[in-house]
C-alpha cells in the first residue's frame, strides 16, 4: 500500500475523526472513558500532527508530538484504522514522527500506552522502544505502560 504521511492541522476533520475513532476503540477496550491519565492533547500543545493517507486520499492513521523537557517529545494519538493495520501505515507514521523529532533537534521520544493494548505494546517493542518507568502524569497510573527510544 502506498501511503503518504504529512502534517495537518490538529483541528482538520479527518484528524479529528481518527482521534474520535481511537477514543471509541479505547473506551471499548477498557470499558470506560477514563483511561488516559494526564492532560489531553490539544492544538496548543501538539507541536506536530501527522495524517497518513492512501492514494485515494483516505485518512488511515495519525500521530502527534508533544514537546516535553529539552531534547524529548511524547508521541500522542498514534492510531491506525482497523482495516489498515498490518499494512505498514503505523510504521510509516512512526518513522515520520521520528524524522520530524530529529529535524527539531530532539534525541528522545517517549510514549504511553495501556496494559489493554497488547498489539500496541508489541508494535513499539518491535520498533525499538524500551519499557521505562512511568513518567509525568502517568506516574502511579496502573493501566499505563511507558516506553522510550533514543533517536
Amino acid at each position: 500500500m502506498n501511503v503518504q504521511v504529512r502534517p495537518e492541522a490538529w483541528d482538520e476533520p479527518d484528524g479529528a475523526a481518527l482521534r474520535a475513532a481511537q477514543r471509541a476503540e479505547l473506551d471499548a477496550r477498557y470499558g470506560c472513558d477514563d483511561h488516559e491519565p494526564g492532560t489531553k492533547p490539544t492544538a496548543e500543545d501538539i507541536a506536530l500532527f501527522l495524517v497518513a493517507r492512501d492514494d485515494a486520499g483516505t485518512a488511515l492513521g495519525c500521530g502527534g508530538l508533544r514537546l516535553l523537557e529539552p531534547g524529548a517529545a511524547e508521541i500522542k494519538r498514534m492510531y491506525v484504522v482497523p482495516e489498515a493495520r498490518g499494512t505498514g501505515v503505523a510504521t510509516a507514521v512512526l518513522r515520520a514522527l521520528e524524522d520530524a523529532a530529529r529535524e527539531r533537534g530532539l534525541d528522545t521520544l517517549k510514549l504511553e500506552t495501556g496494559h489493554g493494548q497488547p498489539d500496541a505494546i508489541r508494535f513499539y517493542e518491535r520498533e525499538g522502544y524500551s519499557r521505562i518507568e512511568n513518567f509525568g502524569s502517568y506516574v502511579g497510573a496502573e493501566i499505563s505502560r511507558c516506553y522510550a527510544r533514543r533517536l
